[in-house]
């Protein structure tokens, strides 16, 4: 079932018809603890309009901090429902190098739920949200850079292999 939600919100959300609005929200809704990657959203549209590279970065940086704000959000109010799971090591880490934990939100896997952590350990959030910026910021641009790097004829094999 979730399979067929992403499938079409991401046939709605096409690049090409939609533009920087879909990045915002893929951006938004891949911050959360959603499985779905935006860097392909970025990607898509700058590849469409190379003149789009710096809106498009901006405006994913902006919808995926956001989602980690909203899972800073979810774990300020989760902390008295999962009381006794304070006591691991990740809370400790967090606890010890505080906000600047935030500069991580970007890898996969792991960096939505730092996001959820921090709000968990009630971590200032300003400072928290501005860490998950630069490190969102610096994963959009060095995703897209490299991504346009490769060679379209790669593109035109993975379409045809995949379609």
């Amino acid at each position: 079932m979730i399979e067929s939600v992403v499938v079409w919100l991401l046939k709605t959300l096409a690049a090409p018809a939609v533009g920087l609005t879909s990045v915002f929200i893929i951006s938004f809704v891949s911050a959360t603890l959603v499985p779905l990657g935006s860097e392909p959203a970025v990607f898509a549209v700058v590849k469409a309009n190379e003149a789009m590279f710096w809106p498009a970065i901006l405006v994913a940086t902006v919808g995926n901090t956001l989602g980690g704000a909203f899972d800073y959000f979810l774990g300020y109010r989760a902390k008295v429902a999962f009381a006794k799971e304070r006591e691991t090591r990740w809370f400790a880490w967090l606890a010890r190098y505080g906000p600047r934990t935030m500069l991580l939100s970007w890898m996969p896997g792991i960096g939505d739920p730092l996001c959820t952590m921090a709000g968990w350990l009630h971590m200032p959030f300003w400072s928290s949200v501005g860490y998950m910026m630069v490190g969102k910021f610096a994963r959009y641009v060095t995703m897209t850079t490299l991504l346009l790097y490769v060679p379209d004829g790669f593109w035109k094999q993975l379409a045809h292999l995949v379609g």
